[in-house]
C-alpha cells in the first residue's frame, strides 16, 4: 500500500468515529462507551455502548458526576444496574481524561477523553452487578481514583470491558512483527531482482509476470511502513500529489514500471527505473535490521492496511494498468493477519469477538479468491455487480471489526 501519499489516519483512540449513530451500533458489537473527545460530541472505545444526549427526553437514568483532581467520582451514590449515562462535569482548572473502571484490575467500561475546564460530556454505559470507580486523568497530573461503588444484583447484562494495554505489553509482538519482516526481504530483493533481469533482456512478457509476486511481496509488509521512512515513496509511490503525473520525474518504483509495462514503453526508458528500484529494495533490507516500529502503532495498523485498501485498492485508484487490484488486497489481507497473530496473545483476553473478526477475514478471503484463476485475477471493473456488491459488503464488515482492534490496543494513561 502507498501509505505516505495517504491522508493522514487518525490515532488509534478515535478510529471508532463520534456520534450517536457509530456508536449504538458499536454497542451491539461489544465496543466500550465513550463520551466525545471534542466538542461535536461523543465517541465509542473498546467496550460499552453509546453517548446519550445530558437532558431527560432519552428515558434513561442521568447521574451529575464531578471530574477534577480534588473531586473525582463525586456525585454517584444511589447505584443501580443497567444502561444509564454519567454527566461528566469537569469542575478543575485543566482538561482531563476520565475512566470508568472495575477497580479490581483496571478494566475500562467506558471514557471521555479531551474533557476541557468548565465543560461536560455525557457517558452513556451498560452497567451489571459488580463494583466500579471512576479514574480521572488531568493534564499533566498524575491519575486520581474516586471512590468505588457498588451496583447490586447479578454482573451478567453489564456492557464488556477491557484492561487496557501498555507500551510495554506491545513490544513483545512489534519486535516479533519486526522480525516476520526481516525475514520477507530476502524475497523481495529475489523477486524484484528478476524483474529487472526480464526488463534488461528486452522481454516485456516476462517482466509482466514478474512484476505482481514481487510487488505483493512488498505490499504483504504493510504495518511496517511508518518505519520504511522515505524508502516507502521511492519504492512503492503513486502519481498523487505530483504535478507531472505518470511523466514526473520523482514516479518511481513499482507502479511506474506497472504504468510502463503495461502501456508498451521501451526496454531502454524501463532500465533505469528498475535498477534504481532494486537499488532502493536493496538498501531498505540493509537499513531493516536498524529501524524500530513504535509499539503503540501495531494495533492501528492492524485496522489501516485494509482501511486503506478498500479506500485505494477497491476503488482502483492505484491501478496503472496491470489490473491486479484484487491481488493487492488478498495480499493485504495476509499483511493484516500477520499484524493479528502478534496481537493475538493480547486480544483473546480482551476481545470476545475474536472468532468473528477471524470469521470476517476468512469470508472477505474467500470471496477474494472467486476472482483468481490461476496466476490470473479479475481485473476490478470486470467483477459483476453482485461480486462487486459481495466484495464491498464483506470488506467493510470487516474494516469495521478491525476498528476494535485500533481501539482495545490503544496506549490508555494508568498514572
Amino acid at each position: 500500500m502507498r501509505r505516505h501519499h495517504l491522508s493522514p489516519v487518525p490515532p488509534a483512540r478515535h478510529l471508532l468515529v463520534a456520534g450517536a449513530v457509530t456508536v449504538a451500533t458499536a454497542v451491539g458489537i461489544g465496543v466500550l462507551a465513550v463520551g466525545g473527545g471534542s466538542s461535536d460530541g461523543p465517541r465509542a472505545h473498546p467496550s460499552a455502548s453509546a453517548s446519550a444526549p445530558a437532558k431527560a427526553p432519552d428515558g434513561l437514568r442521568h447521574t451529575s458526576v464531578e471530574v477534577s483532581e480534588g473531586g473525582c467520582g463525586h456525585g454517584w451514590t444511589d447505584a443501580t444496574g443497567g444502561k444509564q449515562v454519567f454527566d461528566l462535569r469537569n469542575t478543575s482548572s485543566r482538561p482531563a481524561e476520565v475512566y470508568l473502571t472495575d477497580p479490581a484490575n483496571g478494566a475500562v467500561y467506558g471514557e471521555v477523553e479531551g474533557l476541557g475546564p468548565g465543560t461536560s460530556r455525557p457517558l452513556s454505559v451498560t452497567l451489571g452487578g459488580g463494583s466500579y470507580a471512576f479514574v480521572c486523568l488531568p493534564e499533566d497530573a498524575d491519575a486520581v481514583t474516586g471512590p468505588t461503588v457498588r451496583v447490586p444484583g447479578p454482573a451478567r447484562g453489564g456492557g464488556p470491558a477491557a484492561v487496557p494495554v501498555s507500551q510495554q505489553d506491545l513490544i513483545p509482538p512489534t519486535i516479533a512483527y519486526q522480525k516476520w519482516v526481516a525475514g520477507r526481504m530476502d524475497e523481495l530483493v529475489r523477486r524484484t531482482d528478476a524483474l529487472r533481469s526480464a526488463i534488461h533482456c528486452g522481454e516485456p512478457a516476462t517482466a509482466r509476470a514478474a512484476w505482481l509476486p514481487a510487488h505483493l511481496v512488498y505490499e504483504r509488509m504493510g504495518a511496517a511502513y511508518g518505519a520504511f521512512g522515505d524508502a516507502d515513496g521511492a519504492i512503492n509511490g503513486t502519481t498523487a500529489g505530483l504535478s507531472g503525473g505518470v511523466h514526473d520525474p520523482d514516479f518511481t518504483g513499482f507502479h511506474r514500471l506497472e504504468y510502463g509495462l503495461w502501456h508498451g514503453q521501451s526496454a531502454s526508458a524501463l532500465r533505469p527505473v528498475a535498477d534504481q528500484l532494486v537499488k532502493d529494495v536493496r538498501k531498505l533490507r540493509e537499513d531493516w535490521s536498524q529501524a524500530r516500529m513504535d509499539p503503540a502503532d501495531l494495533g492501528l495498523r492492524a485496522h489501516e492496511i485494509m482501511e486503506n485498501t478498500v479506500q485505494f485498492e477497491l476503488t482502483g485508484r492505484t491501478d496503472y494498468g496491470s489490473g491486479t487490484n484484487l491481488a493487492t488486497t488478498r495480499a493485504n489481507l495476509d499483511g493484516t493477519r500477520a499484524v493479528l497473530r502478534r496481537l493475538e496473545p493480547l486480544l483473546k483476553p480482551r476481545a470476545p469477538w475474536l472468532p468473528e473478526l477471524k470469521s470476517d477475514l476468512d469470508r472477505t478471503q474467500r470471496t477474494l479468491e472467486r476472482s483468481h484463476h490461476g496466476d490470473h485475477w479479475t481485473p476490478l471493473d470486470r467483477l459483476s455487480r453482485t461480486g462487486r456488491q459481495r466484495l464491498n459488503a464483506d470488506a467493510g464488515a470487516l474494516v469495521e471489526r478491525l476498528s476494535r482492534v485500533a481501539a482495545l490496543m490503544d496506549v490508555r494513561r494508568t498514572r
